[in-house]
């Protein structure tokens, strides 16, 4: 049994045996914790943020969140909202810095030493600022462009649209003010591809209407195509967003896509085994040190997480909750796994050394995308 009590907006599961509870203490002191989290908060233009277990405040007027994505570099943090705006704030003071709107629409961006890359959609454009949100340079594509990538003084991106992979290169080989120029494109790569990963020097691509995935070898510059198959050798008809991957140094685990599975392939895509799984997975989250791995859902069973034993391939762990996951984020520091739960407008915390539901931290308006940010000191 665990004794629930409610502190600051927080409810603490206390376990009544065989557990050292948490007391206000730690929960508030939390020695030698550097970790600050921000959650997109999706339906109110806002991140909120939440420090030694505690919910801290809320940064407003960041545009449309539907799809909002953040990302640090350095001691910077930035945040692309769903209408095509780029922002840079302050994560220790919690301050919005700039803004910058690229287009009326855009999801992808990556940041350099020197340089913030977006990908648009509506303007269908890639634009490339410096660091401090000002307009570098813009590339006029015709298409909706997707995963964009770096790649030592390459700048890789997709375009839905033209069926095409380009590939800019740096000229002032990443010393401050870049300048960028068209060094490959690959044609006919797939129908619509829709998103893309680094893995080493690959760029891997995806479609959503062609039965594989591409791939750029970035220092040979050449590019192939290679089927997903299943143990019966039947192809996956459709890859799920990357985001929605997890490549441990032994496995890479795939969400199928309108199956209750979650598909495990070596790293050079030779069929494992199929997990049969609760739901219709969407997103896998695997731990820093690789032993297991989260799965979400959509559908009936949205409220739902299992935990998978990456060693056994076996689901040992089950949680639900009283509304729908939207997303899940491993702590790096602490064995924690964080856990937003949008329609009962809370994040709750895991203990992954028990297994057990640590805390659940209100004040949190409709969250999704959980992100953890890391002084660099």
């Amino acid at each position: 049994m665990k004794l629930a009590t409610r502190i600051f907006g927080v409810i603490l599961a206390l376990p009544l045996a065989g557990y050292a509870a948490p007391t206000i203490n730690t929960l508030v002191k939390a020695p030698g914790n550097t970790e600050k989290i921000f959650v997109v908060e999706r339906e109110n233009e806002s991140l909120a943020v939440i420090e030694n277990g505690l919910p801290k405040s809320h940064i407003e007027h960041m545009h449309n969140m539907n799809h909002g994505v953040v990302k640090f570099y350095g001691n910077d943090g930035y945040v692309i909202s769903r209408d095509g705006y780029i922002i840079k704030f302050d994560p220790e003071k919690e301050k919005i810095l700039k803004e910058y709107k690229t287009s009326d629409s855009a999801i992808g961006f990556v940041i350099n030493d020197y340089y913030v890359a977006v990908a648009n959609y509506d303007k269908k454009s890639v634009d490339i600022l410096d660091r401090d949100l000002n307009p570098i340079q813009s590339f006029n594509t015709g298409s909706k462009n997707v995963g964009i990538k770096i790649y030592k003084d390459y700048l890789i991106f997709s375009q839905m649209d033209n069926d095409k992979i380009t590939v800019l290169q740096d000229t002032n080989e990443g010393k401050k003010i870049p300048h960028f120029k068209i060094y490959k494109e690959f044609n006919d790569v797939g129908i619509m591809p829709f998103d893309a990963m680094i893995k080493e020097n690959h760029y891997i691509v995806g479609f959503f209407q062609s039965p594989f995935f591409g791939v750029v070898d970035l220092n040979t510059m050449t590019y192939k195509k290679i089927d997903i198959l299943l143990g019966n050798r039947k192809p996956v008809l459709k890859v799920p967003h990357f985001g929605f991957w997890s490549i441990s140094n032994g496995n890479v685990f795939i969400p199928a896509v309108g199956n209750n599975k979650v598909l495990v392939y070596t790293p050079d895509f030779t069929f494992v085994t199929a997990i049969e799984t609760e739901g219709l997975p969407v997103f896998t989250a695997l731990s820093p040190d690789e032993k297991y791995l989260a799965v979400t859902f959509s559908g009936k069973k949205f409220p739902v997480i299992q935990i998978i034993d990456t060693k056994t391939l076996k689901i040992v762990k089950r949680f639900e909750f009283d509304g729908k996951v939207l997303h899940v984020r491993w702590s790096k520091q602490r064995p924690n796994l964080y856990v937003s739960v949008n329609d009962a407008n809370k994040v709750a915390l895991i203990n992954t050394n028990g297994w057990w539901l640590n805390r659940e931290i209100f004040q949190i308006k409709k969250p999704s995308g959980i992100f953890i940010y890391e002084k660099v000191k």
